[in-house]
């Protein structure tokens, strides 16, 4: 993928894109059915019950929230776009929201029994700023759970459309220097890094989480409509450009997930977890 600077930086794209409420909605109704198969195992990787204080940071539309508070935990949920914002307090009214810096969070230190961040690591500038923040947070023992989508040496979606924007794509267009979408999959920087934070137990699991599609190009539309990252790649693409991409997402699909009607097409994702150290 072409890394060379554009006038933009990381941080004003993330707000810029997820500012808009299409690109929010398309999230929310398409790309995070993925997404969703990943919530009962951060819920669980916190060990959410009734009456904890949950603090869910990158809370986007708020299913991880709704997961939070259908096992009793008091949630409050952050994230820097009102439009997720809007589509998450309609969705879970027990929990409170609130816009907000994850990097810099407006709360008293050791006030949460545990903190979620919902594939929210690559969307920070900052993210061991933000393991910080979390440890600031969290009482004793506290605990934290994040997911991050699993990088392309594995069978993936990401692997299927960022390759061939690669191998297709204007080599004109390119994002600004930032976090790489699936760094924190690895578990020997994500474990170096919340052990620096002041964190212990580490782990990880793999979750196998997928996209059941009725058209094998769907992973590319998935991810020009319904990420920012992926759109601000693909949407200024020219027409020929754009549909070599499409076409070569369509052609990854058949040959690893057969002629269809329908495919079940992989993007798992990966949901790390450690305990405040003692």
């Amino acid at each position: 993928m072409p890394e060379a600077p554009q006038s933009d930086t990381f941080a004003a794209l993330e707000r810029r894109e997820w500012a808009r409420a299409e690109l929010a909605r398309a999230y929310a109704e398409v790309f995070a059915k993925a997404a969703d198969m990943v919530v009962p195992t951060m819920v669980n990787a916190v060990r959410a019950e009734p009456g904890m204080q949950v603090l869910d940071l990158c809370c986007g539309h708020g299913n991880v929230s709704a997961g939070l508070a259908a096992a009793g935990a008091k949630v409050t949920g952050l994230d820097f776009s009102p439009a997720m914002l809007n589509m998450a307090r309609a969705a879970v009214p027990a929990a409170h929201f609130i816009e907000g810096d994850a990097m810099d969070f407006p709360f008293a230190g050791g006030v949460y029994d545990a903190v979620t961040i919902g594939f929210g690591m690559p969307h920070v500038p900052d993210p061991p700023r933000v393991l910080a923040e979390v440890r600031r947070v969290l009482r004793r023992r506290g605990r934290i759970a994040f997911s991050v989508w699993c990088g392309p040496e594995v069978d993936t979606a990401f692997g299927y459309v960022f390759g061939a924007i690669d191998a297709h794509g204007s080599p004109d267009i390119a994002l600004p220097p930032g976090p790489g979408a699936n760094d924190y999959a690895d578990p020997e920087l994500a474990f170096s890094v919340l052990e620096a934070a002041g964190f212990a137990e580490c782990r990880q699991e793999i979750v196998q989480s997928k996209w059941q599609v009725q058209d094998p190009g769907a992973p590319y539309d998935f991810f020009l409509h319904g990420t920012a990252r992926g759109g601000a790649l693909l949407r200024p693409q020219p027409p020929e450009c754009a549909a070599a991409i499409r076409a070569a997402v369509v052609a990854k699909v058949l040959q690893n997930h057969g002629a269809g009607p329908s495919w079940d097409v992989p993007i798992p994702a990966v949901v790390t977890s450690a305990v405040v150290a003692e």
